[in-house]
């Protein structure tokens, strides 16, 4: 037997869990619910206990999903759920059932496939509308704003920014200069950065990009966390949105979230809770360490530590980060 496959089967008590449609063997004085499985819905038999053909389809799809679409013979799966049903009987003739640890963990396995289903079923009742998928779209995707083209020369020193820049104030060409002293990896391209919005960029550097008109460069050096820029700045125009179908599915799981979470704060708002014992402080934050450069956006892109600094409490609120994730999503639709 293909010990991956055990691995994932047996270690992965999950798939015995969450299956809930699997047939349980009730040997003995169990406690365990039997699920009927008729011989001609069974792909075999384990002393008298029937294992069904739906066991074997859930199990072959659970597998395609943690081994990442690798596939298994079917007569090895079936070897398989004949192993787990003989463990399973095992289990039973030795009173594992009815010991402490399995009731506790068989308990919160049940409260976890609960607290799921409400979940499940409060989406099935209450269905996003295109109406409310066309809102959200107007509100957080059609209004995307202006985006810019530009070109970059990254140094180590302020003293060699302003000698570049000295340079092109002579006629220099930027893109072979870009070329020659760049030491971000836009350098062999010339420093271009293509098309990007404001907020794609630190902010030192957006605000520089801003500021300039098209085809004039910085006099003075700007400054980030990367090094020195001189920054030459090639064009802007309004970004276009993605039309409303090709982003349409990837707004409903970000207004389901929030849906949810304002069941769940009804919920809460209803009820009697009652903190007995407080969470302990957080431990302080490692320090974080230095970013080198090397992103597609030649090291000036926001890192995901700037993102949640700038959009203040975001990584609090689960909805506002799930929204700027889409935002990203859809300017790098945008960008492409």
């Amino acid at each position: 037997m293909n010990k991956t496959l055990i691995s994932l089967i047996i270690a992965g008590s999950a798939i015995t869990m969450t299956g809930c449609k699997e047939e349980l063997s009730t040997s003995g004085n169990s406690s365990l619910t039997p699920i009927v499985v008729s011989k001609e819905d069974a792909i075999a038999s384990v002393n008298g206990q029937y294992i069904s053909k739906t066991s074997l389809d859930t199990l072959e799809k659970e597998i395609a999903q943690r081994s990442r679409g690798q596939s298994f013979p079917r007569e090895k799966l079936v070897d398989e759920l004949i192993q787990r049903e003989l463990l399973i009987q095992d289990a039973i003739q030795k009173k594992l059932d009815q010991t402490p640890e399995y009731n506790e963990q068989l308990s919160t396995v049940q409260k976890s496939l609960l607290s799921q289903a409400a979940v499940q079923s409060y989406i099935k009742a209450n269905p996003l509308t295109d109406a409310e998928l066309q809102t959200e779209y107007d509100k957080n995707i059609a209004k995307t704003g202006d985006e810019y083209k530009a070109r970059h020369i990254l140094v180590k020193t302020e003293d060699e920014a302003k000698k570049i820049i000295k340079e092109l104030t002579k006629g220099a060409d930027f893109t072979e200069l870009a070329k020659k002293k760049s030491t971000g990896p836009s350098g062999p391209k010339g420093g271009d950065l293509g098309w990007f919005a404001s907020g794609q960029m630190v902010p030192p550097f957006s605000e520089a990009v801003i500021a300039l008109e098209d085809k004039k460069f910085t006099t003075e050096p700007v400054k980030t966390q990367f090094g020195y820029h001189v920054i030459l700045r090639e064009g802007k125009r309004a970004q276009t949105p993605p039309p409303f179908d090709s982003v349409k599915e990837q707004i409903r799981p970000m207004l389901q979230r929030q849906k949810v979470q304002t069941f769940l704060t009804t919920l809460r708002g209803q009820a009697k809770v009652e903190i007995i014992e407080q969470a302990p402080a957080p431990a302080p934050a490692a320090p974080v360490a230095a970013t080198t450069p090397g992103n597609a956006a030649d090291a000036v892109t926001k890192t995901a530590e700037q993102v949640t600094t700038d959009a203040g409490k975001a990584a609090a609120d689960t909805t506002k980060n799930t929204t700027e994730a889409l935002k990203e999503k859809v300017t790098e639709a945008i960008t492409k």
